[in-house]
């Protein structure tokens, strides 16, 4: 049987296309001139039926896998990421390690915050559990929004683990960010913190919450009751 390789996973790809789910994820993806998904294409494929394909292809080449990383198509790249992923939860040591340096290698095409969020707290986040995270603050200060968006997504892995402390310290180091994406992202990292230990993110909220991006708040403050997050949004916590 003829290996499998970025070239036929691609054909595959192309088969499943669906233009009206193309059209409507450009836009949803915001991939106008001047958008933070700025020429990005799609197929309009669903992520179920990648999903799919991720585990029929899971044993492919590192190769294959690369190249679909490389894509110009955002299905391609997703692919390759839930490929990954796979392989980083089911591999030894050796497999993980090779998986977190082909992603740090290659992240410049993870360039699309559902492609951070699927890949960063699975690959990135569970490599650094128990290593040196200075990494983080690396990509926390980088002019990318999406090593940036990579950092603090990571940390939910440690936040899952009841480990806070780097989400914390990048939430402060993120206050000033110029990017919704990223006010988002740290907003609902808080959030996570908050479900587990109402009190951490009660004492980290009151500290910062009137220097905090609105979106970054609002997110921040989404399970809370009705009451306290309009204290919150006016200014007036007691």
């Amino acid at each position: 049987m003829a290996a499998t390789t970025a070239k036929s996973i691609t054909a595959e790809l192309h088969a499943l296309a669906n233009p009206a789910i193309a059209a409507h994820s450009a836009g949803f993806f915001k991939t106008g001139k001047g958008e933070y998904g700025e020429g990005d294409c799609f197929l309009g494929i669903r992520v179920p039926v990648l999903r799919k394909l991720a585990r029929k292809h899971r044993d492919s080449s590192e190769r294959a896998v690369v190249a679909l990383l490389k894509s110009r198509y955002h299905e391609a790249r997703l692919l390759a990421l839930l490929i990954l992923v796979d392989r980083y939860q089911r591999g030894d040591e050796a497999v993980r390690t090779q998986v977190f340096e082909r992603f740090l290698e290659h992240r410049r095409y993870v360039n699309n915050w559902d492609l951070v969020d699927l890949s960063a707290p699975k690959i990135v986040g569970p490599h650094l559990q128990y290593r040196d995270r200075s990494l983080l603050d690396d990509l926390a200060e980088s002019a990318v929004v999406w090593d940036r968006r990579i950092a603090i997504m990571a940390t939910l892995a440690f936040i899952r683990a009841g480990d806070f402390d780097d989400t914390l310290k990048l939430a402060r180091l993120l206050l000033d960010d110029e990017h919704d994406l990223i006010h988002k992202a740290t907003g609902w990292m808080l959030r996570e913190i908050g479900k587990r230990d109402a009190a951490v993110e009660r004492a980290f909220l009151e500290q910062h919450y009137r220097n905090m991006p609105r979106t970054m708040l609002r997110y921040a403050i989404e399970h809370l009751p009705k009451a306290r997050r309009k204290a919150y949004l006016s200014g007036n916590v007691a």
